[in-house]
C-alpha cells in the first residue's frame, strides 16, 4: 500500500470518496504503530467537520432482529432525504479476529444505498458492545457527510452500557414474552433506554407483543429515568414487515429537536469527550506498558507470583507500575 497522504486522504472523505472513507477508518482501526500518527492527523483534521448527525445507539439480545431493523429503519431515514451510517460491531473470530457474522450480508437492500455506508468491525477483546475506536470511525463518518449514524452492538449485558455514553439516543429492542423474560432483562440497561421497542410484532406474536410493550411500560414507572424531561415511549414493531418504523423515527426525531433545543446533546457529548479522553489515556498508558521491553520480565516474574498466590494483585500492580514510572524516567 501507498504511503498516507493524511491531507489528501482527509480532503477524500470530505468529497464523500467512499474507497478513501473506508481507508481511512482502517488506518484508525489500525493496530500498528506506525499507523498512530497519519491516523491521528487525519481524525485532528476532520474534526472540526464531525459533530453534525443524529447518534443513535442500538442494542438487543441475539435474534431480536437489530439487523433488520436496522435495514427497515435506515432504508426509511434515506426515503427522508438523510444519509445514514451503520456502525456495526460483530464478535470477533478467536482464529483471524475478524468479524463473524458479517452485517453488510445481513443488510443487504441497505448496502446497496447509495446513501448508505455499511461498517462491520470485530469486537477484539473490547467490552462494551463497541470497538476502542467506535468513537472516532463515528467522527469520521460525520465529516464525510453522514447526518445519521446507528450503532449496533454485541448483544445486551452489563457491559453494553459504553453505547450509550457515546450517542444521542439509546434504543433497547427486545423480543414479545412476559413474565420471566422482564425479570431477566439487566435493569441497568433499561434504565439506560431512551425507547423501548418489541420486535416481532406480527403474525402468532402480534398480540404477545402488544401485552409486553404494556409490561414494560408498567415497570419502566418503577425505576429511576434517566433524564428529567423524557418519558421513554415502549412501542412496537415488525422491522421484517416494516411496520411502526416510521413511528419510531418520529420518536428519534422529536427527542432529537426537544435535547437539542434544551441544551440536553451538547452537554451529555461535552461529558462524554471527557470520559473519550480519559479512557483514551488508560488504554495508551496500558499499550505503552506492554511494549515496554524493560517490564516484560519483571511481567512475567510477578504474574507468576500472583498465579502462585504468593503476592496479592494490588501489590503486583504497584510494583509493575512504579517499574514502568522508572524506565520513563530513564528515557526522559
Amino acid at each position: 500500500m501507498s504511503p498516507v497522504n493524511p491531507k489528501q486522504l482527509a480532503k477524500q472523505v470530505r468529497a464523500g470518496d467512499r474507497r478513501a472513507l473506508a481507508r481511512a477508518i482502517t488506518l484508525v482501526e489500525s493496530t500498528r504503530a506506525e499507523d498512530r500518527k497519519p491516523a491521528n492527523e487525519i481524525l485532528t483534521i476532520l474534526s472540526p467537520h464531525a459533530g453534525n448527525s443524529i447518534r443513535i445507539g442500538i442494542s438487543g439480545s441475539p435474534g431480536v432482529g437489530k439487523s433488520t431493523f436496522i435495514e427497515s429503519l435506515g432504508n426509511h431515514i434515506i426515503d427522508k432525504g438523510h444519509k445514514v451510517a451503520v456502525l456495526a460491531v460483530d464478535p470477533s473470530s478467536a482464529i483471524s479476529g475478524g468479524s463473524i457474522l458479517g452485517d453488510k450480508t445481513r443488510m443487504e437492500t441497505l448496502s446497496q444505498r447509495l446513501d448508505a455506508f455499511i461498517r462491520p468491525s470485530p469486537a477484539g477483546t473490547t467490552l462494551g458492545g463497541v470497538t476502542r475506536y467506535t468513537r472516532e470511525t463515528m467522527r469520521i463518518v460525520e465529516a464525510a457527510g453522514f447526518d445519521v449514524i446507528m450503532i449496533e452492538t454485541v448483544g445486551v449485558g452489563q457491559s453494553e452500557t459504553d453505547v450509550a455514553e457515546m450517542t444521542d439516543f439509546f434504543l433497547l429492542m427486545l423480543l414479545p414474552g412476559g413474565g420471566d423474560e422482564l425479570q431477566g432483562i439487566k435493569r441497568g440497561i433499561v434504565e439506560l433506554a431512551d425507547m423501548i421497542v418489541v420486535n416481532k410484532a406480527d403474525g402468532d406474536l402480534e398480540n404477545a407483543a402488544s401485552r409486553s410493550a404494556a409490561d414494560y411500560r408498567g415497570a419502566l414507572g418503577f425505576l429511576h429515568p434517566r433524564r428529567q424531561n423524557w418519558v421513554v415511549p415502549v412501542a412496537t414493531c415488525s422491522a421484517l414487515n416494516k411496520i411502526g418504523i416510521d413511528n419510531i423515527w418520529t420518536v428519534i426525531n422529536d427527542f432529537h429537536t426537544k435535547m437539542t433545543d434544551n441544551g440536553t446533546i451538547k452537554e451529555s457529548r461535552a461529558q462524554q469527550a471527557k470520559a473519550w479522553l480519559w479512557n483514551e489515556i488508560s488504554a495508551t498508558l496500558l499499550e505503552s506498558m506492554h511494549r515496554n521491553d524493560g517490564i516484560r520480565s519483571k511481567v512475567a516474574e510477578l504474574e507468576e507470583q500472583v498465579t502462585r498466590g504468593t503476592t496479592s494483585p494490588w501489590v503486583a500492580a504497584q510494583k509493575i507500575i512504579s517499574t514502568f514510572q522508572q524506565q520513563d524516567d530513564k528515557n526522559s
